[in-house]
């Protein structure tokens, strides 16, 4: 039985036993790559008990040129047996009932328009890059790359590290100033003894604030099920995590006012150790009332960082397609993103 998370050394052993061998006999003269990428929670390493109950078995991704799919499918399908180590090689999958292999085979252009919608191999404009998701840059960048012979999968993977600096410096801007947007009505609802209002504002400050923390730490974050896992190993956000885990268990709206100050001045504290301009304290009064806003030269200082006038031209606060929706519907589709993306931004840009 396969332990938590070992799931990509599951696929590799896969890969190492069986599938290797059996191209080099078939099909010797097919340049490939072979990798554990794309959907799965073992991809990002978080496989466990639990994620074997559906869409589970042996799962494998090869990158072949198109003229040899068809060959590289049929040597496969033909010649692997039904199980490795315990766990079927041929399954359904809660989107596709039919027992199959899900090895897939395709080229690495092929996956990049599926995944990204571009190639960032090429550079990719502004709008390609704010309409990708952390998720979907994950599905390519995370996992395991098992052998590339051609070696176009590694450099696709280098590609898409992080943003490109200055779209990376608007991204941070946009999220502080999404978190000014209503940071002051965690108060005033609050005052108003709405405290479920209240609540439900410092929620969603502090799903902003995780996903600064990924941005500050130059890190892909993972979607939902995963973000607080992958947040809990970032370097340096310990004592922000209990911040942030303070205002959600905070029972007044001062103590959770209190809590998420201390946790953006943290953050402020990253953004420093980053290379970016911060000021001693993310927060300030608001007017003459006992709530909180941000600092005014925060967002400013950020944003005068950036070189590229296309960039600079940007409207600041709209930022990228996860920054603008967490509509499932859309952020796991590149062309949607990139609509989403390109009117709100400007479609000429």
């Amino acid at each position: 039985m396969v332990q938590t998370g070992e799931g990509v050394a599951l696929s590799r052993a896969y890969f190492t036993e069986l599938v290797a061998p059996l191209l080099r006999e078939s099909a010797p003269e097919v340049r490939y790559a072979a990798a554990r990428v794309g959907a799965g929670s073992e991809v990002l390493g978080l496989d466990d008990a639990t994620s074997r109950d559906h869409d589970w078995g042996l799962r494998l991704q090869l990158f072949v040129s198109e003229a040899s799919r068809g060959q590289v499918e049929s040597v496969l399908d033909i010649q692997l047996p039904d199980e490795f180590r315990g766990c079927p090689v041929r399954f359904g999958l809660s989107g596709d009932a039919a027992q199959r292999l899900r090895i897939d085979v395709m080229s690495v252009d092929a996956f990049v328009e599926k995944q990204l919608g571009f190639d960032p191999r090429g550079g990719g404009s502004v709008v390609d890059w704010l309409s990708l998701s952390g998720q979907a840059a994950l599905e390519v960048t995370a996992g395991a790359v098992f052998e590339d012979q051609t070696g176009e999968l590694t450099r696709l993977r280098e590609a898409l590290t992080w943003y490109p600096d200055d779209i990376w410096r608007y991204v941070v801007a946009c999220d502080w100033q999404r978190l000014d947007q209503e940071l002051p009505l965690v108060g005033r609802a609050g005052g108003r003894g709405d405290e479920l209002g209240s609540r439900v504002i410092a929620a969603r400050l502090v799903d902003i604030a995780v996903h600064l923390a990924f941005m500050l730490s130059r890190s892909w974050p993972p979607y939902a099920k995963w973000r607080g896992s992958a947040f809990g190993h970032l370097r340096g956000c310990s004592s922000i995590a209990t911040d942030l885990g303070l205002v959600l268990a905070a029972r007044s709206w001062e103590d959770r006012q209190t809590a998420l100050s201390n946790a953006l001045n943290g953050l402020a504290r990253m953004q420093g150790q980053c290379g970016l301009p911060a000021p001693r304290a993310a927060v300030e009064p608001f007017w003459d009332r006992p709530h909180l806003h941000l600092c005014r030269d925060l967002v400013p200082a950020v944003l005068e960082c950036i070189e590229s006038p296309e960039v600079r031209a940007l409207p600041v606060g709209v930022g990228s397609a996860e920054q603008q929706t967490d509509n499932v519907d859309i952020l796991v589709r590149p062309d949607r993103r990139r609509r989403l993306t390109a009117g709100t931004l400007g479609a000429n840009r």
